[in-house]
């Protein structure tokens, strides 16, 4: 077994796989070492490394959905620190495409809109960055049926599976028959104390199974 194992040592010393981290080749704007490799959150590409000189520290990207460390070439590898990028104003305020942990995104004004999968972060216009905003925001909008200045915690929002309420980090299920939209403070009330509060599915409510003797 010993020549064996002296040949994969030589492989495991002379690929370019090892520990995990494949060197592409280098960053011709900075002259530093690319790789990718696993992190906390994923794949991702770096350029640089931790060991440089004090005051300096590696770029970090996140690999797009369907990029493999196995296959992505130099190339695609930098196009990655491309991003973030600031597409033009809206509203007064920025509007950024970047790629976060979820994937590629549009930020505006403190908020995150995922990118449809049809949408490419590298050449996505600031046009098609308004209309993705603003479905987000019509979205949000939709999501909330009514709510209660006298008690904000009271909700009665839209979900996956319909209508239901949601009380400070509880969710109930309304009644069939009842019309979300007339529902008053009390009778969510009434709802909410007359029932099992669900922290799972919306809508859904959970029950205890009872131990066996």
């Amino acid at each position: 077994y010993k020549p064996f194992h002296k040949n994969v040592e030589r492989t495991l010393i002379e690929s370019d796989y090892t520990k995990g981290e494949r060197i592409l080749g280098i960053d011709p704007k900075t002259g530093k070492k690319v790789s990718v490799r696993i992190g906390r959150f994923g794949p991702l590409a770096q350029i640089g490394e931790s060991n440089e000189k004090e005051g300096e520290k590696p770029q970090f990207a996140s690999l797009l959905k369907g990029q493999l460390i196995e296959s992505i070439t130099l190339e695609e590898a930098l196009d990655l620190f491309k991003l973030p990028r600031t597409v033009g104003e809206y509203e007064g305020k920025d509007v950024i495409i970047g790629i976060g942990r979820f994937g590629p995104y549009v930020r505006h004004s403190s908020k995150f809109v995922s990118l449809k999968k049809t949408d490419d972060p590298f050449s996505l216009e600031l046009d098609r960055a308004i209309e993705l905003i603003e479905e987000n925001r019509q979205k949000e909008k939709d999501k909330y049926i009514k709510s209660f200045d006298n008690d904000p915690e009271m909700q009665v929002l839209n979900g996956r599976w319909g209508p239901y309420i949601k009380y400070k980090t509880n969710n109930y299920k309304i009644p069939k028959g009842t019309v979300a939209q007339d529902l008053s403070y009390e009778e969510c009330l009434k709802i909410v104390e007359n029932q099992p509060a669900s922290k799972g599915k919306k809508g859904k409510t959970t029950t205890k199974r009872k131990a066996k003797k």
